[in-house]
C-alpha cells in the first residue's frame, strides 16, 4: 500500500509561512516542534500547522510544494481550498 504525501503549510512564531512535504504529518509537525525539522523552523520556531493538502504520491506533493512556495504570500492559503 502506498502512503499518502502531503503538503502542509505552517505558521512560525514571526509570523512568517512554512511550506513543507511529507508521508507522515504526525512525526514531522513534532519533528518541527522539538526543533529537529527544517532549519527555517528551527531558527524561527514553531507556532502551528495552518493548512495540509493530501497528493496521490510524493511526486504531486512536491509539485504542489513548488508552486505554492512561488506564490504571494497571501495567495498561499487559497491554494488548499481549491
Amino acid at each position: 500500500m502506498e502512503k499518502i504525501w502531503y503538503v502542509y503549510i505552517l505558521q512560525c512564531q514571526d509570523g512568517s509561512y512554512y511550506t513543507g512535504v511529507t508521508n507522515d504529518l504526525d512525526k514531522r509537525m513534532k519533528a518541527h516542534a522539538s526543533g529537529k525539522g527544517s532549519k527555517c523552523v528551527r531558527r524561527k520556531g514553531f507556532s502551528h500547522l495552518i493548512a495540509t493538502k493530501a497528493c496521490k504520491d510524493k511526486s504531486e506533493a512536491c509539485k504542489a510544494e513548488y508552486w505554492i512556495k512561488k506564490m504571494p504570500r497571501n495567495k498561499k492559503l487559497n491554494a488548499f481550498r481549491e
